[in-house]
């Protein structure tokens, strides 16, 4: 009886291992995507041609600029908030929600300084 005690133990403490190193590795995925995306906008932010752009084709510009490094982002912080919960909607709320966060900060900058005197 002690040693199927004992191999249950083992067993849960490997499972509860493993688990954890999947939602470290989730973790470091999305923050990956994340910096991805991020680095992607600061692209697009430093480009020449914004010189003459208005706020609102700014913010236009940047809700259509880097799709596969936005969708990479939503997909990997997807797959880590499903490891921590497993409402579907509110995951999916809250990755577009962090997409949406990313693309305000962008804008938010353009704006800043294209209204900053010279």
């Amino acid at each position: 009886m002690r040693m199927l005690a004992a191999v249950a133990l083992a067993l849960g403490l490997v499972s509860s291992s493993v688990l954890a190193d999947e939602i470290e590795d989730t973790y470091r995925q999305a923050l990956q995507g994340r910096n991805s995306y991020w680095n992607c906008l600061a692209r697009e932010y430093t480009q020449d041609r914004l010189k003459t752009m208005s706020p609102q084709d700014f913010t236009a510009d940047i809700a259509s600029a880097c799709p596969s490094e936005r969708q990479n982002f939503r997909v990997t912080l997807l797959d880590h908030l499903s490891t921590r919960s497993a409402d579907t909607d509110a995951n999916l709320d809250a990755a577009n929600r962090a997409i949406e966060l990313a693309q305000k900060d962008i804008v938010t900058a353009f704006v800043r300084r294209k209204t900053a005197p010279n």
